[in-house]
């Protein structure tokens, strides 16, 4: 399986959106500050994820999600988990 998911930073309060096959792997990495992406903006939650089959539709929609019009969708779709 590959994943999409979401965190948010509880310093900033900004999402961070990324993508792997190996979700508890990848969130224990920006957990413990190993992601350059994220280690500066910790401590981070897990707010969502969603499952793929194949690697393309993940990454599609990782891209999707990373746009402008993704991030509205995200903060739309997470109104009341994101306050």
């Amino acid at each position: 399986m590959y994943y999409v998911y979401v965190l948010k930073s509880k310093k900033d309060n900004n999402l961070y959106t990324g993508f792997s096959n190996d979700l508890k792997e990848r969130i224990k990495w920006h957990f413990e500050g190993k992601s350059q992406a994220t280690k500066w903006r910790l401590p981070m939650e897990l707010v969502y994820y969603e499952a793929y089959k194949k690697k393309k539709d993940a990454t599609k929609r990782e891209l999707f999600l990373k746009s402008g019009r993704g991030r509205e969708v995200i903060q739309k779709q997470l109104e009341n988990s994101l306050r």
